[in-house]
């Protein structure tokens, strides 16, 4: 890094001149940017006090009516940006997800309680990269609290044969009819301006019974409506089974008083102003660093050393004495400041005081910052916004290390082992929700009355079990076919 610093002359003390030496990197503030720097309020992104009106687009000659996500319809956009640009609730997220993840989706099954070796549901697996599905349907759930399957019919309408995840974040929900039931999803990039063709319409099965709903629709199952079951071809509008083979799963994590999109429990962070509190922190440090940081280096010059380099250059013109004693200061404050400097050696001449029989020096550099140690103001606060993030995330400090270093919250290994299984059974509920729609890939496949599907936890041991993590199976007798240990 250049060093554009200079050495700043303070006063001069018998036979020395006093300088002192900024340590490098250093820049002056701009005062103008410190209101907008530190007056941004979280809390408005989640400003949900008046009343969002339906929005309308026009697609293939029909105009279809939505509800926006938020009051500028840009909120998921917005969650995305906050939690990114804090690096506490970012690991969060992550490590929610990770720990919901589990060991993954695995089909097993019933009668064994193993993992099942059928070759259709492996097929399945592996061309749906249901993994990869899952960890995508996790995800969505933690920052958004609710997610949206697609699945795919073959020509007979008789299995799903494919099933795909859609971002949440680009998911707009139809307006209820007059029954209350929202009828399609929208799938646009609504960032940009919406055209003729750009949103994918896609049928949404009923939220409670979308398995039973999608054999009313296919004709397999009666209607109940009519009673009866609609035909496959001819009929009129109302009786006739639906060409229609891609379908929407709505699975939503239930909050208190949300109609169409859930409002994560974790908001509660940036309307209490905790989010911004952390910010504020990471700001004030690194103003304070660039602008409030103490000149580090005190450099005492004997008047004869400037006389001294001129002599051994050979300069006598005047112009260039100041010229060089210019360039020779700049030498100094580059020796003290520049990264590249490191670990080197000056070296420079001394002689003995007839008088005093001390040691006169033609230059010393003196480190006023020895001995001192800076940068613990605001520790203490780094720690209470880092951990109140945390709790707002439902995390543990200590799982995540957001409080790192000696401190009496880091807890022994037996406490962390005991945090991680509670996080994970925490998980339980956030389970049951996400695996609908794998029910509903095996019922209608017909694959219910043999196999399951669960997600195992990772439970970790202690060392004299001779192994790092043990995996907990399923227990089909207790919770609904819940995961049991072993």
């Amino acid at each position: 890094m250049e060093n554009d610093s200079t050495l700043n002359f303070i006063e001069k003390r018998g036979d020395y001149e006093i300088y002192s030496a900024p340590a490098a990197g250093f820049t002056n503030g701009h005062s103008a940017s410190a209101n907008a720097e530190y007056s941004e309020n979280s809390s408005v992104v989640f400003d949900d006090s008046g009343i969002i009106q339906p929005r309308t687009f026009t697609q293939g000659g029909k105009s279809y009516k939505y509800i926006p996500f938020g009051a500028d319809d840009m909120l998921p956009y917005h969650i995305i940006e906050k939690v990114g640009e804090n690096m506490v609730m970012a690991q969060n997220k992550l490590f929610n997800a990770l720990t919901c993840y589990g060991q993954g989706v695995r089909f097993y099954d019933i009668a064994t309680e193993k993992k099942t070796r059928d070759r259709e549901i492996r097929d399945f697996y592996f061309r749906n990269q249901l993994n990869r599905f899952f960890i995508e349907q996790v995800l969505d759930m933690k920052y958004f609290f609710f997610t949206v399957t697609v699945v795919v019919l073959d020509n007979e309408g008789c299995h799903i044969v494919q099933v795909r995840h859609k971002e949440s974040c680009f998911c707009r929900f139809e307006k209820a009819d007059d029954n209350g039931r929202i009828n399609h999803v929208f799938y646009a990039n609504w960032k940009n301006t919406v055209q003729d063709g750009d949103v994918e319409i896609i049928e949404l099965l009923d939220e409670i019974d979308p398995w039973g709903d999608l054999r009313v629709r296919m004709g397999l199952d009666p209607d109940p409506a009519t009673g009866e079951c609609r035909r496959a071809a001819r009929g009129d509008a109302f009786g006739r089974a639906t060409r229609t083979r891609k379908f929407a799963i709505l699975t939503r994590f239930p909050t208190p008083g949300y109609q169409y999109y859930p409002i994560p429990f974790y908001v509660a962070t940036f309307k209490d102003s905790w989010y911004d509190i952390y910010e504020l922190i990471g700001k004030g440090k690194r103003a304070k660093i660039r602008n409030s940081a103490p000149p580090r280096f005190q450099v005492e010059v004997h008047k004869d050393y400037w006389r001294q380099i001129c002599e051994e250059d050979g300069i006598t013109d005047p112009d260039k004495i100041k010229a060089r004693i210019k360039q020779e200061k700049q030498n100094i404050n580059d020796f003290i400041g520049g990264n590249e400097n490191i670990g080197k050696t000056w070296i420079s001449g001394f002689y003995i005081d007839p008088a005093s029989g001390k040691e006169v020096h033609m230059v010393h550099i003196v480190d006023v910052e020895q001995g001192r140690k800076e940068g613990g103001d605001w520790a203490d606060d780094v720690q209470e916004a880092s951990n109140s993030l945390c709790y707002g995330d439902n995390v543990h400090p200590n799982l995540v290390g957001a409080t790192p270093g000696k401190s009496a919250m880091n807890n022994s290994g037996s406490d962390k082992r005991e945090l991680f299984l509670l996080k994970q059974a925490a998980e339980t509920a956030f389970h049951d929700v996400l695996l609908e729609p794998f029910r509903v890939m095996l019922y209608y496949n017909g694959w219910q009355e043999k196999y399951d599907v669960d997600v195992p936890f990772i439970v970790l041991t202690t060392l004299d079990e001779n192994k790092e993590k043990k995996e907990v199976k399923p227990d089909p007798d207790a919770n609904g076919n819940n995961s049991n240990e072993d």
